[in-house]
């Protein structure tokens, strides 16, 4: 089985590193209970503090939900450090971090979460509201993080929104920059938006499925958890990103 994470023990003082790299997700976290137990036990096979590697364009905001919750009931200290980028359903992750590092060439992405599907307007509205409550889940962990107003955060995703490591620091979403003793966030660089590296993204993995899972299966499994879709609808194909 392919795992999206990695854990690495270090043979000096006994703590252990985590690496999240790739696609969140990249076997189904939806309608089983294989993928999120196996992560669980791994999580918990040991103890003590933890440091959580970050390069991840982001994928399953379920799976992104359930790893944030697990590492927050972590009994030991949890780092994030983010060495590539946290994009997506990858920052909600990093959020969980007690602290939060950034490389100075690092990126951290955020927007709304996005899906494509099928139907009548009846069915278009349904989606909004679904689209509409997980976005409030996602700016929960933005905010227990950066104390930002639910407001500005809500904007900052409308606006797909990429920061550097310094802006990121500035606005909450990090603590510092990894390799630097003192942090000035006056000189931050402003921030980057970039749509269409999400759009092309999306419809890249739509035409593939998530992790061999077919479009079809992610839609059934998609209103098993979110439970604000109708079941009555014949066809609908969503994917989260």
């Amino acid at each position: 089985m392919n795992h999206f994470w990695r854990w690495v023990k270090n043979e000096v003082g006994g703590e252990r590193s985590l690496y999240l790299n790739g696609a969140i997700a990249e076997e189904t976290w939806f309608g089983d209970e294989i993928t999120p137990q196996q992560f669980r036990a791994e999580l918990t096979s040991g103890a003590g503090d933890i440091t959580v590697w970050i390069n991840s364009p982001g994928g399953d905001v379920f799976a992104a939900a359930q790893i944030y919750t697990m590492l927050k009931e972590y009994p030991g200290r949890v780092t994030v450090k983010i060495d590539g980028m946290a994009a997506s359903a990858a920052s909600v992750i990093a959020m969980a971090g007690d602290e939060v590092l950034m490389s100075p060439v690092s990126y951290m992405l955020i927007h709304n979460p996005a899906t494509i599907a099928i139907g009548d307007g009846a069915e278009m509205l349904r989606t909004k509201a679904m689209l509409d409550e997980i976005k409030e889940g996602i700016i929960n962990a933005y905010e227990s993080k950066t104390k930002l107003p639910r407001v500005q955060i809500s904007q900052l995703m409308d606006a797909e929104s990429c920061f550097n490591a310094k802006k990121a620091v500035e606005l909450g979403f990090a603590d510092r920059v990894l390799y630097e003793e003192a942090q000035s966030v006056a000189d931050a660089a402003p921030v980057i938006f970039y749509r269409a590296a999400i759009t092309n993204s999306m419809v890249s993995r739509l035409q593939r499925g998530v992790g061999g899972v077919p479009a079809k299966g992610l839609e059934m499994r998609l209103r098993y958890l979110s439970q604000l879709t109708d079941s009555r609808t014949n066809e609908s194909t969503s994917m989260l990103q």
